[in-house]
């Protein structure tokens, strides 16, 4: 049995329509999953329209009604957007309000066991304030529909994965983030994301925050006062785990197969060296919800919307990992 995959349009006046398409145009995305689009019929044959994509959309009321062959899309259109209304690449809070509805109705999905992953594209911040949404990303959302506190956010790159102390933060606050409190609860949350995608025992890795993570307190005291005391803590409870390690090794390691994963002390460090690897194949993936989700790790892309040219090999991977780890992830 393929997994089912919800897969959600992403904002109209951007590139997720385009790339939604063409992903699921894919020969491999076609022979290992069952997709099924939330979004709008409209907008969709439009994007085959200017793909010039040999596609039939076949609008279904469930996953289960679809027709999963070779040239079909399989659609629940909620007919949220206005064509007279819809400008490419412009901040719209129609399309703001729509992409949230297709995260709902695609949450909604996996929560009833309709569907084994959400495989969502991008949305635009702007548009969702225009449209009065009252959350500022993917994961806000969807945290909030699953009523889930601390959703946890890790990136893949093959077989490197990263996950993020902190996230939208500044550096300044960032830093000051990097307390021992804070990494022991981190470090658990890891542990637990890795076993819920089935890895057995993990051995991850802490990134250092400073240069050579510290010197023993030369180069700042976050190393000394935080990330050591919570390492040796998280030892004493039997977890597997190096570190400090300088962030200009670390990730390099893992992706030789060294560590299963790494914690990434603040936003760019860890967005960095996974997209340095691949920029186009590095993957989103929020876990410790009841609904796994992956994601393109891009934009919205609005100087290039509707021009037929945005590429949509970040949502074949991320599609590619919803495959992989459906029988593998762990409901809680």
């Amino acid at each position: 049995m393929k997994p089912m995959i919800a897969v959600s349009m992403g904002d109209a006046a951007g590139i997720g329509p385009e790339i939604t398409v063409k992903a699921l145009a894919d020969a491999m995305v076609q022979e290992k999953a069952n997709c099924i689009i939330i979004g709008d019929k409209k907008v969709l044959q439009r994007a085959i329209d200017f793909c010039k994509l040999d596609l039939i959309i076949n609008v279904v009321d469930e996953p289960a009604d679809g027709k999963y062959e070779p040239g079909i899309l399989n659609l629940i259109d909620l007919q949220n957007i206005s064509m007279d209304q819809l400008k490419m690449g412009e901040v719209q809070g129609m399309t703001g309000r729509a992409s949230y509805e297709y995260i709902k109705k695609a949450t909604e999905l996996c929560l009833d066991g309709k569907a084994d992953v959400l495989t969502t594209t991008a949305i635009n911040k702007e548009s969702l304030k225009a449209g009065k949404v009252p959350f500022i990303g993917h994961t806000e959302m969807i945290g909030a529909l699953t009523n889930t506190k601390n959703p946890l956010t890790m990136f893949q790159v093959h077989n490197l994965r990263v996950f993020f102390l902190s996230r939208h933060l500044s550096l300044r606050k960032a830093c000051d983030f990097v307390t021992k409190d804070n990494l022991a609860v981190f470090i658990d949350q890891c542990v637990d994301a890795l076993e819920t995608l089935g890895v057995e025992n993990p051995h991850i890795a802490m990134a250092g925050l400073n240069p050579h993570s510290g010197e023993h307190g030369l180069f700042g005291r976050e190393e000394v006062d935080g990330v050591i005391p919570a390492i040796e803590e998280a030892r004493a409870k039997g977890i597997n785990i190096d570190g400090p390690i300088g962030a200009d090794s670390v990730f390099h390691f893992a992706l030789k197969g060294a560590y299963d994963g790494v914690l990434s002390l603040y936003h760019d460090q860890g967005h960095i060296a996974t997209k340095m690897v691949d920029f186009e194949k590095t993957v989103s993936i929020t876990i410790g919800m009841p609904v796994l989700r992956t994601s393109v790790d891009h934009g919205t892309a609005f100087d290039i919307a509707g021009k037929g040219i945005a590429s949509p090999v970040s949502l074949i991977e991320a599609i590619r990992l919803a495959v992989e780890y459906a029988p593998k992830f762990k409901k809680k």
